[in-house]
C-alpha cells in the first residue's frame, strides 16, 4: 500500500460577501511554523484594519503538527473549521 497525501503548491485567495461583512480567504504552502508566523504577521500588516484574521495550519504527512486562531471570534467558530477544512 502506498502513502498518499494532497498538499498546495501555490497561494491563493477567495472572497465572499454576506450580510455586510467581507470574508477574504488566503492559502499558502508552507513547511515551517516560522514560515506561518511570517506569512500571519505580513497579512496582519497589509489587512490592518480587519477585525479578526482567523488562521489554521497543518505541517507534515503525518499531520502531527497544526494549530488554529480564532482571533476574538468566539472559541472555536473560525479557526477550528479552518483547520477541519484543511485535514
Amino acid at each position: 500500500m502506498i502513502d498518499i497525501y494532497k498538499t498546495i503548491i501555490d497561494s491563493a485567495e477567495g472572497f465572499i460577501t454576506e450580510k455586510k461583512s467581507k470574508f477574504i480567504a488566503h492559502i499558502f504552502p508552507v513547511k515551517s511554523v516560522d514560515e506561518v508566523k511570517e506569512i500571519v504577521e505580513a497579512q496582519r500588516k497589509k489587512y490592518y484594519d480587519a477585525r479578526h484574521l482567523c488562521w489554521a495550519y497543518m505541517l507534515g504527512w503525518e499531520r502531527t503538527e497544526f494549530r488554529s486562531n480564532d482571533d476574538g471570534e468566539p472559541s472555536g467558530t473560525a479557526g477550528r473549521p479552518i483547520l477541519g477544512q484543511i485535514n
